[in-house]
């Protein structure tokens, strides 16, 4: 979901930030303005707590500095050492290890506008916040010019998957406003990193050149992204991997896993939302990060649209076929797909061709698309899915800046919130504030709502004490193939007899 909208949002914030009068100052005006025109004056009340919380920074006072032996080394060298041992001390006990490399964005500009001592200051406190979010076992090397590596320490297995959901983690981390005496720096960081075993050889120094390599590749298409290492990325790469994506869209090398979604009243399934895999044959299972891309770039991203609708639909009649009952599953909509004058046909089509209800499919959109496409066809083909009787979800809720137009716009059923407001919402209170914020402009407007990114149950219980009504995350389970499911769903419905009541929090 994806990450190009959190890019945007970071942009405006670091434009904002250059203006002389501060952030908050325009930010604000064309939020209130915004709430102001869309809800009305009676509503205003309720729209400016929460245009507060999103677009006023969260100044944060830092603490002691962490006892964190940090390498300061301009030449790699030390890490790339490191590397070499901690990987033959793994590999002797069959462990797997990863690294990552982090970039400031636009460093230079950090440079320019707030000097040498400042900008090494605001790497310093990215090298606290990061200390503070891993494990002790960890470590961190302070590369230079705003580049910070890391080394996890081995463990059993170590997925993509997972290793890209901490990446994220980690990116949201990094990324909140940096408060050096009177100045706060809004920045965004590039990501890449390679897993043991993924690198074109075996060595230290080849796994640390394919994390940068994956660094280089994110910060291309960034700011704000996050690249695993592939062998697609090397000489020749997008030309050669281009190639294999036309092959593998008409083999069906792509597939859909599927995350569930539950409800916090009643602990049933309320949901699944389809997710792109491709099935490599060479490279084994890849994610959206290291695909998504090249398709943007070469104009396949509808072709994938269209296998993932199917996939979809092939689920909902597994499952009935089975007898169980999933009221529906969300599928993401590109900006192509959602451009196309036609789409609104093709998907009652593909549905009457499954004899599934339009009422089950979700179709998901980014506040972004509604907010910013100037195409009036996207407005036609969202209202006409609507009508037919498909859900819509608007997804990333709360990380792009017409979040209030775009709800009064378009028929919007369920607010999807981004799990940046999600992270560590029942230890902190700020967190907590943002998300009743959300909650009740929701309420106001008779929408429901998900949290997204859940993966604690301290998370889940706090989310459903302040009134969210569904939730999805690692904390409830990871996504999973199809042919997976059944038996999660079968194991799932069998512990939810007479689910733990959860009082709401009121006042």
């Amino acid at each position: 979901m994806h990450i190009y909208l959190k890019s945007l949002f970071h942009n405006a914030r670091l434009a904002f930030s250059q203006a002389s009068r501060g952030p908050q100052s325009v930010a604000f005006l064309s939020a209130s303005v915004l709430a102001a025109y869309w809800l009305g004056a009676a509503a205003i009340v309720l729209a400016i707590p929460l245009i507060l919380l999103v677009f006023y920074p969260r100044h944060r006072t830092v603490g002691e500095t962490i006892e964190l032996q940090v390498p300061d080394s301009g030449d790699t060298n030390l890490m790339r050492n490191e590397l070499d041992r901690v990987l033959a001390r793994a590999r002797k006990k069959s462990l797997q290890s990863a690294c990552m490399a982090i970039q400031i964005d636009d460093f230079d500009m950090l440079l320019n506008r707030y000097g040498r001592a400042t900008a090494d200051m605001i790497t310093t406190r990215c090298l606290d916040r990061l200390a503070r979010a891993l494990r002790s076992s960890d470590q961190l090397f302070n590369l230079a010019n705003g580049q910070i590596g890391i080394l996890l320490a081995p463990v059993r297995q170590f997925g993509l998957e997972p290793a890209l959901e901490l990446a994220e983690r980690l990116q949201s981390t990094v990324e909140e406003p940096i408060s050096i005496s009177t100045t706060t720096a809004y920045i965004s960081v590039s990501i890449g990193l390679c897993l043991d075993g993924h690198a074109p050889n075996s060595s230290g120094k080849s796994m640390f050149d394919a994390t940068i390599t994956a660094l280089k590749d994110a910060s291309r298409h960034g700011p704000s992204k996050v690249r695993a290492y592939s062998r697609g990325m090397r000489g020749t790469a997008p030309h050669r991997i281009a190639d294999e994506l036309e092959k593998a869209l008409e083999s069906g090398q792509f597939v859909s896993w599927f995350q569930p979604q539950i409800s916090t009243d009643t602990g049933q399934i309320s949901g699944f939302e389809a997710l792109a895999r491709w099935v490599h044959p060479r490279a084994g299972l890849m994610l959206p990060a290291e695909f998504l891309p090249v398709l943007a770039s070469t104009g396949r991203l509808e072709q994938l649209g269209d296998a993932m609708l199917r996939n979809a639909l092939k689920a909902i009649q597994t499952w009935d076929n089975i007898g169980f009952d999933i009221p529906h599953v969300g599928v993401n909509f590109s900006p192509d797909e959602l451009r196309n004058p036609r789409l609104a046909e093709k998907v009652e089509w593909e549905l009457d061709r499954c004899n599934v209800a339009p009422k089950r499919l979700t179709v998901e959109i980014l506040e972004t698309v509604v907010a910013t496409s100037p195409d009036d066809t996207v407005a036609r083909n969202i209202n006409a899915l609507a009508e037919m009787g498909c859900l819509i979800d608007l997804d990333d809720f709360g990380t792009g800046h017409a979040s209030i137009s775009s709800v009064r716009r378009f028929p919007v059923h369920r607010l999807k919130i981004d799990r940046s407001f999600v992270m560590k919402v029942d230890r902190d209170v700020e967190q907590q504030r943002m998300i009743s914020a959300i909650l009740s402009m929701a309420e106001r407007l008779g929408l429901e709502t998900l949290a997204e990114g859940v993966e604690s149950a301290g998370e889940h219980t706090i989310l459903a004490q302040l009134g969210c009504g569904h939730v999805q995350g690692y904390g409830i389970a990871r996504p999973m193939p199809l042919d997976e499911t059944a038996d999660w769903i079968a194991t799932h419905q069998a512990k939810v007899h007479a689910p733990p009541v959860i009082g709401r929090i009121t006042g």
